[in-house]
């Protein structure tokens, strides 16, 4: 039964999603790989199966083997809705994926604006969060991104909702050097009108 459900909710079959609840199927059982069945419908971007999941009690913090939950996985992915959902269901945005980081530190680098704005905005999410790399979120949206519009939007974001610019990498640079080094004009100023 346990690999019913979680099938079921990959699949985005809620008819017998639900049955399975009915008889007494356990929600947060795992597969092989560690997922329960809210896991797997937030990696298919089950985003209605998520929901149901969610409103009998699934717990979305439970990590699958490769350190992602449902906060963790859609944040790097860009699964607004199902970001938004764990938030709203209290998910907790201290734990940590396999790098050490927070859901926002991946959506930063892949340049997921929509979710870096969500997390900033209606959660608890830690701006200033520091990684197994000792990277933060700013870090990480200008050593990994190509200096682009999206970055430098998010780059401002994070800065707005008080990102610490003099959190240096682990050999003390720091995210203006960074961005000299690359050559980012755009971010550039966003940092050092702050420093004024």
């Amino acid at each position: 039964m346990r690999l019913q459900l979680i099938k079921a909710a990959r699949d985005g079959d809620k008819d017998h999603l639900l049955t399975l609840l009915n008889i007494g199927a356990n929600i947060n059982a795992l597969d092989d790989e560690g997922n329960t069945a809210v896991m797997a419908a937030t990696q298919q971007n089950q985003v209605e199966i998520v929901q149901v999941l969610i409103a009998h009690g699934a717990d979305i913090n439970i990590r699958n083997k490769r350190l992602d939950n449902v906060l963790l996985y859609a944040g790097a992915e860009g699964l607004l809705e199902i970001v938004q959902l764990a938030i709203q269901a209290g998910a907790d945005t201290t734990i940590t994926n396999r790098y050490g980081g927070i859901a926002i530190i991946p959506a930063c680098e892949r340049g997921h604006i929509e979710v870096v704005k969500e997390l900033l905005t209606h959660s608890d999410t830690d701006v200033n969060h520091i990684n197994n790399l000792h990277w933060t979120a700013l870090l990480e949206a200008i050593i990994l991104s190509d200096g682009g519009k999206t970055h430098q939007e998010i780059v401002q974001l994070l800065i707005d909702h008080g990102a610490d610019i003099t959190i240096t990498d682990k050999d003390g640079v720091t995210p203006l050097q960074h961005a000299r080094d690359r050559g980012y004009r755009e971010m550039i100023e966003i940092m050092e009108k702050v420093k004024k």
